[in-house]
């Protein structure tokens, strides 16, 4: 992946990813969320855990709300080995790691349990280290719960309610087909100036889970919320291999650790902020819709149909399909 000269830059700006100390090892985690978000309140948890295991050898240090950049630009500097760790959402990886494109199908897990057997097990694992080729090693997965659309200025109840609406999605091919098939127009737009494009109109709405939605406090212009839970796109915990081979087998054990307590740590708190987001955005006066998602997964058929003569992906497609969670 070549890296542009903005993030060539910034790795120059900043502290090196890991080791600033004889002493004690440390490795700055940089991401993009407020520091409100389940998922930054579990890097907190790790950052703790990780002391307290290590009996202080390990320090994490946490840079929120895009401090050190994009999603795109973080994981470039992962790859530099400018920066030890990141959290980014797993359609971004799509164009630094290949596999990843399987998580962002519409309609793909039949349900939570699903989708945690998924996470949790061999396939997980199998993503999670998919991208070591590209020196950046998975270590956890953050539950990022569905995806939904929400709209500036008419509901969306059904997939041709979506027809003439420019929709921000991720930096991923697979999340542009999925709007594009389902009506919308797709527009790529980063997490960062997602809030300002909306207020002016370069977009007519977007997609995301209930907690991203209210932090981010988009619901202020979005007045729609529908839910049809198209995706389930998780969070993946990331270190640079080039800070991951400099680590002790201890330290890696001892980060490894911490990373699957916080991902556990982060279920809880993700269940209970969605439930409060839901609150507060209808509180603020977003109506809440529950569309017929089965009209919107008839109509996204065409997005696996794409992956046809994919042998990998409709490979990862049939396994995951044929996941039974434990009982």
């Amino acid at each position: 992946m070549r890296m542009s000269g903005s993030t060539l830059l910034i790795a120059c700006l900043i502290a090196t990813g890991c080791g600033d100390s004889t002493d004690v090892t440390v490795i700055k985690l940089g991401h993009g969320l407020d520091t409100n978000h389940p998922v930054h309140q579990a890097m907190v948890f790790m950052q703790q855990r990780l002391h307290e295991k290590s009996g202080g050898a390990m320090r994490l240090d946490i840079y929120p709300s895009q401090q050190l950049g994009t999603e795109r630009q973080l994981l470039e500097l992962l790859q530099l080995g400018s920066l030890g760790m990141t959290k980014v959402a797993a359609a971004v990886l799509e164009g630094f790691a290949p596999k990843y494109k399987v998580l962002s199908l519409p309609y793909l897990f039949r349900d939570e349990a699903h989708r945690f057997a998924v996470f949790e097990g061999d396939i997980g694992r199998e993503l999670l280290l998919s991208s070591e080729d590209y020196w950046l090693r998975g270590l956890t997965y953050y539950d990022a719960g569905s995806r939904s659309f929400y709209t500036k200025e008419r509901p969306v109840r059904t997939p041709e309610d979506l027809a003439g609406l420019k929709i921000r999605t991720l930096e991923s091919i697979t999340q542009v087909q999925m709007v594009n098939a389902l009506g919308g127009s797709a527009t790529p737009i980063a997490w960062g100036e997602l809030y300002t494009a909306l207020q002016q109109g370069v977009v007519d709405g977007a997609e995301n889970n209930p907690p991203s939605f209210y932090t981010s406090r988009h619901y202020e212009v979005c007045k729609y919320y529908s839910l049809d839970e198209h995706t389930g796109i998780p969070d993946v915990l990331l270190i640079s291999t080039i800070v991951w081979e400099k680590l002790a087998e201890q330290e890696r054990a001892w980060l490894e650790a911490a990373a699957q307590e916080s991902a556990a740590h982060q279920k809880m708190l993700w269940k209970n902020a969605t439930d409060e987001a839901l609150t507060a955005v209808q509180a603020a006066g977003v109506e809440i819709l529950y569309p017929d998602k089965a009209a919107f997964a008839r109509k996204s058929t065409s997005v696996y149909e794409a992956y046809d003569d994919q042998s990998e992906i409709m490979d990862l497609i049939r396994r995951i399909q044929a996941v039974t969670p434990d009982l």
